[in-house]
């Protein structure tokens, strides 16, 4: 990692790794919000395990992470769209992880600074369950996206060989992501139908959606973007390249 790309992410992410070993972060860093104000938090309504933070990033902490992507060198083919890290990941994902748990706990949503035994199993309130939020490491492996604007992802469950708790940053373009219970199946004219047993989500650039306990095993997730999908409020989202960062972590084995 060069000195350019540390002190970019340095000022967007904060100041919590040394320039030595990006893995020694020391315990006050842990703890110290490095947004200034709590971002807010939002259940979405009807499935429950599935919060999104809308202004989770800054325009310029998401330019600085478009740039730290860049220098990676994942998407230096234009063919490639794809990038996938296991186990150690590069200093940039372990900063956004941090920076992940500590906008939880400065979120208001949970107890100051309350351990997973003092809290209680008032989870359904907490983006996060505990077991998942104080966890070492929070995540361990993580997968970048490019995607063109006819571009999508189609409904699916993520992986049984990653544990609970899926994090999914959104970047560059807006985009409606669609849930559907499992085992729903639907054709293209009830998809289209407003009645439809769908439940919206509106990604901007910036958010972060989370999904865990039935949002991430009992309910598919997609992005379809072709023309008549992408509608907000009655209005048809103009579709651009979209980037997304999905943080997991891979299931322990014996």
């Amino acid at each position: 990692m060069d000195d350019e790309l540390k002190e970019i992410m340095r000022e967007a992410f904060g100041d919590s790794s040394s320039d030595d070993d990006c893995d020694s972060i020391d315990e006050t860093a842990k703890i110290q919000s490095i947004f200034g104000e709590s971002c807010c938090w939002e259940p979405i309504t009807g499935i429950n395990g599935l919060w999104i933070c809308r202004d989770f990033l800054s325009p310029d902490q998401q330019s600085s992470l478009l740039f730290a992507l860049e220098k990676e060198g994942y998407f230096a083919e234009t063919s490639h769209n794809q990038a996938m890290r296991f186990g150690d990941l590069p200093c940039w994902a372990i900063e956004l992880s941090y920076s992940i748990r500590e906008n939880v706990l400065f979120s208001g949503c949970v107890p100051e600074f309350m351990d997973p035994i003092t809290v209680g199993n008032n989870e359904k309130e907490c983006p996060f369950p505990m077991d998942i939020l104080w966890r070492e490491p929070l995540f361990n492996q993580l997968i970048v996206n490019i995607y063109q604007p006819d571009e999508g992802i189609c409904a699916h469950i993520d992986l049984m060989r990653f544990e609970d708790g899926i994090a999914i940053v959104s970047l560059e373009s807006s985009c409606v992501m669609h849930f559907t219970r499992v085992g729903y199946e639907t054709s293209h004219r009830e998809e289209m139908n407003e009645g439809c047993t769908r439940i919206p989500v509106l990604l901007i650039p910036g958010s972060l959606v989370f999904m865990w306990g039935e949002a991430r095993y009992l309910w598919k997730h997609q992005i379809n973007r072709k023309p008549g999908f992408q509608m907000w409020e009655g209005q048809e989202i103009e579709q651009k390249r979209r980037t997304s960062v999905t943080l997991r972590r891979l299931c322990q084995t014996l």
